[in-house]
């Protein structure tokens, strides 16, 4: 009966001597083609999605500057027009946490007439100094006796004044406003300069320039209702004319060229035009209600060349520049 050690059964010399021939050539081949399993695994394996983790506090919204520019306009206006006592109550919206701010005293309050954000200045990311003018004037007093209508008028029209507040707006983490304090006002803001503009000297229209006849047919049309604005513009242009007309009629007035001094001297009338030829144009127009009144309007148009004739290009957004005119003011930051 063999014997027995440790709960193994021992076989004979020889077929020890093969298994560990046998286990030690498995060792080899897997030592050997480790490697090659690895790199198997890493082509052949699937592909690993990890999971975005958000983060706990979300991030701050960007605002644009013309969000904390009404909001303070709105502001102000309740500031300035709060009733007596109340004070803290109208502010809450705005200024959360504002505390007991009242208003004393006597008086018919004020009424604020306009109020526009004429700055708006970045402190730091999310948080603005608002500068609001407000025209306020005196609530209505109480009739005086043995005054006349006039009078009062005078009276209410002299209490009338333009004032600046500046408002510190934060931005929270969601876009939502808030006043960090109660308006401060200030002084009135420097008046800016006026830039150079890029055109040449204006003059008179010249009859004879036939980019003038084209400005006059198409202000009609888009300024008066004298007809379609497309027969003046290239085929494709989405400009439509203002609806209902606004006025009765309109007159091309004086008119500036980018590049010359003299507005239209290079293309007579009857000289040939190579298409794709473009002009530059600051245009003053005179337009008329159908009551006779009549308003000054200016405009940058951009005239083009096609088959002969000019079209309007585009009505541009704002007028050129002259060079190194371009910079901001730094007076206005």
């Amino acid at each position: 009966m063999p014997a027995e050690a440790g709960g193994w059964e021992l076989g004979s010399l020889g077929a020890s001597a093969n298994a560990v021939t046998v286990l030690r050539r498995s060792a080899w081949v897997l030592l050997l083609a480790g490697p090659v399993l690895g790199v198997w695994a890493l082509l052949a394996g699937p592909e690993v999605v990890r999971a975005e983790v958000s983060s706990e506090r979300p991030a701050a919204v960007a605002v644009d500057s013309s969000g904390p520019g009404g909001f303070a306009e709105l502001f102000v206006t309740a500031y300035l027009e709060a009733e007596e006592g109340r004070t803290g109550n109208v502010l809450a919206a705005f200024m959360p946490g504002a505390g007991p701010a009242t208003l004393a005293g006597g008086g018919g309050g004020q009424v604020v007439e306009q109020a526009a954000a004429v700055r708006v200045r970045a402190v730091s990311a999310g948080y603005w100094a608002v500068t609001v003018a407000a025209r306020v004037r005196s609530a209505e007093p109480p009739a005086k006796p043995n005054r006349s209508e006039t009078e009062d008028e005078a009276e209410t029209e002299a209490t009338v004044g333009l004032r600046y507040f500046r408002v510190p707006v934060r931005s929270g983490a969601s876009g939502e406003l808030a006043a960090v304090a109660l308006p401060a006002e200030v002084g009135a803001l420097p008046a800016g300069q006026a830039p150079e503009l890029g055109y040449g000297q204006a003059a008179e229209p010249n009859a004879a320039d036939p980019g003038v006849r084209t400005l006059q047919g198409f202000f009609t049309s888009y300024l008066a209702g004298g007809g379609e604005v497309d027969r003046y513009m290239p085929p494709g242009s989405r400009l439509t004319p203002i609806t209902p007309a606004p006025y009765a009629s309109a007159s091309v007035g004086r008119v500036a060229e980018f590049g010359t001094n003299a507005p239209g001297a290079a293309f007579p009338e009857g000289a040939q035009i190579p298409d794709g030829t473009r002009r530059r144009l600051l245009v003053d127009v005179t337009a008329a209600d159908r009551a006779g009144v009549e308003r000054p309007l200016t405009y940058a148009v951009a005239l083009k060349a096609r088959d002969g004739r000019w079209e309007v290009e585009a009505v541009e957004a704002a007028p050129l520049l002259a060079a190194g005119s371009g910079s901001t003011d730094k007076r206005s930051k």
